[in-house]
C-alpha cells in the first residue's frame, strides 16, 4: 500500500479550498486536510504531521504571512515545504513570501497543472 502524502490547505474561501482539494486528491497519493483560517491551521499543526502546507495570504484572524512565520519558527515544521496561493502576485509580494520562508508561490487564478506541479516538485525534493 502506498503511503499518502498529507497536505494542509489553509484558505478562508470554501470554494477555493474545495478546488485545491479536488485538484490534489485526483492524485491518489495525496490526502488533504482543510483549515479555514490561519488560526484554524495553528490548532491543527501540532496535532498531526503534514508533508506540505499550502496557504493563502489574505485571511481573517491570523493571515498567511503570520502563519508562515509561525511555521518556520516551529521545530516540527521548520523544513516542511510551503506553497503560497494568492491573488497578490506582484514581484514584491512573491519576494516577500519567499523571504519569509515560502518554497513556491502560485498566483490565483491557477491551473490544476501549475498547482499540482509545484506540490509534486517540492514533495519530491524533500523526499
Amino acid at each position: 500500500m502506498v503511503t499518502k502524502r498529507r497536505i494542509l490547505v489553509v484558505e478562508d474561501s470554501a470554494s477555493t479550498r474545495s478546488l485545491v482539494r479536488a485538484i490534489l486528491e485526483e492524485d491518489q497519493s495525496f490526502e488533504v486536510t482543510e483549515a479555514q483560517s490561519g488560526f484554524d491551521a495553528m490548532r491543527l499543526l501540532p496535532r498531526s504531521k503534514y508533508d506540505l502546507i499550502i496557504t493563502d495570504i489574505n485571511m481573517p484572524d491570523v493571515n498567511g504571512l503570520e502563519l508562515i512565520h509561525f511555521i518556520r519558527r516551529s521545530e516540527q515544521y521548520r523544513t516542511t515545504p510551503l506553497v503560497i496561493i494568492s491573488t497578490q502576485a506582484t514581484e514584491r509580494d512573491v519576494a516577500r513570501g519567499k523571504k519569509l520562508g515560502a518554497d513556491a508561490y502560485v498566483p490565483k487564478p491557477f491551473t490544476p497543472e501549475l498547482l499540482r506541479g509545484a506540490c509534486e516538485r517540492l514533495l519530491n525534493a524533500h523526499g
